[in-house]
């Protein structure tokens, strides 16, 4: 059978559900700013996961503050809090991981904080499974352009993004990547897919000769 060569993997969503920790950085970073706005809920944030930090800013808080001072006071109670509090990997996402490393290289890019893919990793002790990780914390560049960078950083032949969002999909295919849909996450109505994962263990049967022809 013929693998993809690498595969790369979005994290909220695709890999885990850390809503609720989220939701208790954005409050407390709400309470120590003294903002004026509706506490964060799972509901409210889970809709606007895969967006960028700025939109869901603009979402969430408003132009009541400071962005900047909000912005730097998030990111040091999501450094703190995070890797405490973490959250729950999906059913299965250990063994495929372990899987597909046993004959690809595995990858992550995400729109994060610079700080949440390296928490992720160490906190689900997944040290050694990726090759590289890059996300928009890290770069400042949108997802597609991290997609594409690695792709040529490793001369990757045949790669595998695999995400939740419409908004992954339309990264996935601008970098010229096949898209794999976690239909299990947070996106919905997502189409033009070259795979749909009803849960992660499917990953293993997606094939680059199975890719439906456009």
């Amino acid at each position: 059978m013929q693998y993809f060569d690498s595969y790369l993997f979005d994290m909220d969503g695709t890999l885990w559900d850390a809503v609720d920790s989220y939701c208790a950085v954005w409050n407390r970073t709400i309470t120590d700013c003294g903002a004026a706005v509706a506490p964060v809920t799972r509901v409210r944030l889970e809709s606007l996961m895969g967006k960028p930090l700025d939109y869901i800013y603009d979402i969430l808080v408003g132009p009541s503050l400071d962005r900047a001072r909000f912005m730097e006071v998030l990111d040091a109670n999501e450094r703190a809090m995070m890797p405490v509090i973490g959250g729950r990997l999906y059913d299965g996402v250990r063994d495929v991981l372990a899987e597909l490393a046993s004959h690809a290289r595995l990858f992550m890019v995400s729109n994060c904080q610079a700080d949440g893919l390296p928490t992720f990793i160490a906190y689900n002790a997944l040290d050694g499974i990726f090759t590289d990780c890059l996300s928009f914390g890290a770069t400042g560049e949108e997802k597609d352009v991290n997609i594409r960078r690695l792709v040529e950083r490793y001369n990757l032949v045949n790669p595998l993004y695999i995400g939740d969002t419409a908004g992954d999909l339309h990264s996935s295919h601008a970098a010229g990547v096949p898209f794999a849909w976690a239909s299990y996450g947070f996106g919905r109505d997502v189409k033009g897919y070259e795979f749909k994962l009803d849960k992660i263990q499917d990953l293993l049967l997606c094939t680059p000769q199975n890719i439906p022809p456009k």
